[in-house]
């Protein structure tokens, strides 16, 4: 609140000074009309209410596990492979439904090429589900 002397009268003049409240008010304002058509969703849909009690039969399939060593050995299932004998599988495993999903333990000092190669085989053999396998960070 600015307190100014008038002019010629000698005393105090109690006039606020609304230049900063106006200030505010425009920039509250401005933000509130970028962020308004933010919060509400154009297409509108009637989601399903979920029901905690019932529970659904989930048939649960092993997952493959490839280890990929750092010379570029691989191993399915704790069994040496060759390139091909693990495209073979991959094929295989593909065709299964549900379709298992495929854990891939490379080691730290794979070069990235050899696990590129190998998602590159997964995919062209239509495996959907590839995941990389990692351990925690030390705590401490």
């Amino acid at each position: 609140m600015a307190m100014t002397t008038g002019g010629n009268s000698g005393g105090p003049m109690s006039d606020i000074n609304v230049t900063p409240l106006v200030d505010v008010m425009l920039v509250l304002l401005i933000i509130f009309m970028i962020t308004a058509p933010l919060i509400s969703h154009t297409v509108t849909i009637q989601l399903p209410i979920a029901n905690p009690k019932t529970k659904v039969a989930e048939v649960v399939v092993p997952p493959l596990d490839l280890a990929v060593k750092q010379d570029g050995s691989m191993y399915f299932n704790d069994h040496l492979v060759t390139e091909a004998e693990l495209k073979s599988q991959l094929a295989v495993n593909a065709q299964k439904t549900p379709q298992p999903e495929l854990q891939i333990r490379a080691d730290k000092a794979t070069e990235f090429k050899i696990v590129k190669k190998i998602i590159s085989d997964a995919k062209a053999s239509g495996m959907v589900h590839v995941a990389f396998m990692t351990t925690d960070a030390p705590k401490g």
